[in-house]
């Protein structure tokens, strides 16, 4: 199988690495895509190629994501593909632009760095190519979770951008600590903290702007803020019910 993967970031590459395929790489930077084929033991082309693949895996940032499907979906002979983050947008994209061909998308919960995880999987219109490519990376050891594109884009108003809000407010709002004079729960927040701020940063931003889930934390830091010690005890046997009720797992988180 030829696959062109569209983006040679670190989605992109973790696709190259981990699909059995005469992989080749397109990138806005050919030296950003030179990189990833020598990492992954494949080949550039230039992104205005027309040389035609199996399969075409789209792994641009998310704002992106429905031009890059625009421009690429002739590409592919049998399926496309995207793994950029958010569902809705580009399902919607893939359909419109590739109606008689084989298309997924896919979302890996985690940094590439933390492989194998949960992959969320739309499965649009599925095939003998994606069935391949779902099956590498099941072989991988990924736990596939279907869902839709509308479950997806929600779920990720909490699991990513609300979570991310939380975890960037608390750095900005910390002081400094002397040492010693820290709790367990502190030390896992500070944990949190280098997790999410040893990344690029365009990519939480992206997350931020893609979805909903920021303001809700904001508007539910003003509510502990302001409350007085009565209202307090309220929000937080609130917090602990309603965070059960969410049945979330944090370890699902990337």
């Amino acid at each position: 199988m030829k696959l062109l993967v569209v983006g040679a970031g670190e989605m992109g590459r973790w696709v190259g690495r981990s699909v059995d395929a005469e992989v080749a790489f397109a990138d806005a930077d050919p030296a950003v895509a030179r990189a990833a084929a020598s990492d992954a033991d494949a080949r550039t082309v230039s992104l205005s190629t027309d040389e035609r693949f199996d399969a075409v895996c789209i792994a641009v940032p998310i704002s992106a994501a429905e031009s890059a499907i625009a421009d690429h979906a002739p590409k592919a002979e049998s399926a496309i593909l995207d793994v950029t983050g958010a569902m809705a947008g580009p399902v919607a994209a893939m359909a419109e632009r590739a109606p008689d061909r084989e298309r997924v998308s896919l979302h890996p919960l985690f940094a590439a760095a933390n492989s194998p995880g949960n992959i969320a999987v739309v499965s649009d219109a599925p095939g003998p190519t994606t069935d391949r490519i779902l099956d590498d990376l099941r072989e991988q050891g990924n736990d596939l979770v279907e869902t839709t594109p509308e479950e997806h884009d929600a779920a990720m108003e909490t699991v990513q951008s609300g979570a991310h809000a939380a975890i960037l407010a608390f750095a900005l709002a910390a002081d400094e600590i002397p040492d010693g004079l820290t709790t367990p729960v502190f030390e896992d927040l500070r944990e949190l903290v280098e997790q999410v701020t040893g990344n690029t940063p365009g990519v939480y931003a992206e997350i931020r702007e893609t979805f909903d889930g920021a303001e809700a934390v904001a508007d539910a830091a003003t509510r502990l803020a302001e409350s007085d010690p009565e209202a307090f005890e309220d929000l937080y046997r609130e917090a602990g019910e309603a965070f059960s009720e969410a049945n979330v797992n944090p370890e699902d988180d990337a």
